[in-house]
């Protein structure tokens, strides 16, 4: 068998590879239900995404399937049995902050800026440029090689979901939408809401009155804003004065003003995955903490108190009561990812809970349960996908082991991740790349970048495991 040069077949597609990649990169596909149509039933953005990938496709000559307007499929190669490559091309809100413009892809100090430059567009097209040199090089396949696209990935999976009521499970297969060596064990995810129960209407008046608190607009993303309007009664001055002092004690940024009678109050913090809480600060626990030792009415103390007593400077778990840790995948971890207040509805914290592989989430679910009901909460829209974990000794590890130690000369070490991938609707399935070790993770922060040598060798990587995971019987 001839030995391919995996990545002179790569640099040959350069060009047109990094072009494919801006021109993805450049579609603020990001899920818009409120403007929802018949043939984009999570938004434009979303749609205009896919069929990009649809039509690339099409002109390559994959066989293109648009599945429901959820997802949809670009296939190549003959067999009984299918390798599925699963990816996704919607993306989280861009944030604030950024140095360049969120969706220009632009190209600085060779990498490419953009919201989804990393998670999971850059890997997309990564993996699309794999599939293409196989087909290209009209090399022997004994399955055929399906990539499936998904467009709701970073909410609620309604893509996968309702893909596979519709298509085939794949035997076996790939997530390029995490880290590389191999992930063989994803953590559960757990989300819900905690929804403050209705206080008797309290007629006593604190000092300050909360009229509205917001922070966060995902379950999985570390808040990197929160702004509080609050009515003083009395002592406004020495509020400010307070609320200056807790910002500089804690090296944040933040703000206020007054309008309409209101002082309005605002937290900076930083955006992070809400998979490692800690890789973020997180700013609607920062001014709930601030709101917290404040003397507020009945109910708004009621919240503020519950939310710095069970979450600020704790993302493990442990004041709820469902600290866990396992030697196959780490600690649970809890983000706060939506925090809301107001004078007429109550308060709300919508969380993620990252549960270990070894841990059973009906136990963690009724210990919440139990604590929620003696604090006055209770918990809503609950949703649980179970852990997912591949053994070392499959076929698909021993291959993707060989394959990345072939073309890094790195070890391929196995890893366990907090973050959910598309690898886990699999049977047989792991993530994949596309981070090398020691890149930062900054997926889901501002200045989202991939390095386009790490595209380009990312690229050569997938085009040699799709080969020999292919090729086998």
């Amino acid at each position: 068998m001839t030995k391919i040069d995996w990545m002179s077949e790569v640099e040959k597609r350069k060009e047109s590879l990094i072009k494919d990649t801006q021109n993805l990169l450049h579609i603020r596909s990001l899920l818009d239900e409120e403007n929802a149509l018949e043939d984009a039933p999570l938004g434009k953005g979303v749609k205009e995404a896919l069929d990009f990938m649809l039509k690339l496709g099409e002109k390559d000559g994959f066989i293109p399937k648009n599945v429901g307007n959820l997802a949809g499929h670009l296939e190549f190669g003959e067999g009984k049995e299918l390798l599925g490559i699963l990816c996704h091309v919607d993306v989280v809100p861009e944030g604030d902050g950024w140095s360049s413009d969120p969706f220009a892809a632009e190209i600085r100090d060779g990498k490419i800026f953009a919201r989804g430059a990393l998670d999971d567009k850059g890997p997309t097209m990564a993996a699309y440029y794999a599939m293409k040199i196989v087909k290209e090089l009209n090399l022997p396949l004994q399955k055929r090689v399906r990539m499936i696209i998904g467009t709701d990935e970073e909410s609620n999976w309604r893509c996968v979901d309702h893909y596979f009521k519709h298509e085939e499970m794949p035997t076996l297969g790939i997530a390029p939408d995490a880290d590389f060596p191999i992930i063989n064990a994803e953590k559960g995810i757990a989300d819900f809401d905690m929804v403050q129960k209705k206080v008797e209407q309290d007629t006593t008046v604190g000092q300050v009155e909360v009229q509205q608190f917001i922070s966060g607009r995902r379950y999985n993303m570390v808040p990197d804003y929160a702004e509080a309007k609050i009515l003083v009664n009395e002592n406004k001055e020495g509020i400010i004065h307070s609320f200056t002092d807790f910002i500089n004690q804690h090296k944040l940024e933040g703000n206020h003003f007054v309008e309409n009678d209101e002082l309005v109050l605002s937290v900076k913090g930083v955006s992070a995955h809400g998979m490692e809480p800690k890789n973020g600060v997180n700013a609607g626990l920062y001014l709930a903490e601030f709101l917290s030792k404040l003397n507020l009415d009945a109910n708004a103390d009621h919240y503020f108190k519950f939310v710095s007593h069970y979450f600020f400077e704790d993302s493990r778990g442990v004041n709820l009561g469902v600290a866990y840790t396992d030697d196959v995948s780490g600690d649970l971890t809890i983000n706060p990812g939506k925090l809301s207040y107001s004078k007429e509805t109550g308060g709300r914290i919508g969380m993620t809970c990252r549960y270990s592989v070894t841990n059973k989430m009906e136990r963690t679910k009724e210990t919440l349960d139990a604590l929620l009901e003696s604090e006055g909460f209770t918990m809503e829209n609950f949703s649980d996908s179970k852990p997912h974990y591949v053994d070392e000794k499959e076929f698909l590890i021993q291959t993707l082991k060989k394959v990345y130690e072939e073309q890094t000369g790195d070890k391929a070490s196995l890893i366990a991740i907090g973050g959910g991938t598309y690898a886990r609707s699999l049977k047989s399935g792991v993530a994949f790349g596309p981070l090398f070790p020691g890149r930062p993770d900054i997926a889901h922060q501002k200045d989202e970048y991939m390095y386009i040598e790490d595209l380009l060798k990312a690229t050569a990587i997938y085009a040699q495991a799709i080969y020999e995971l292919a090729q086998a019987e």
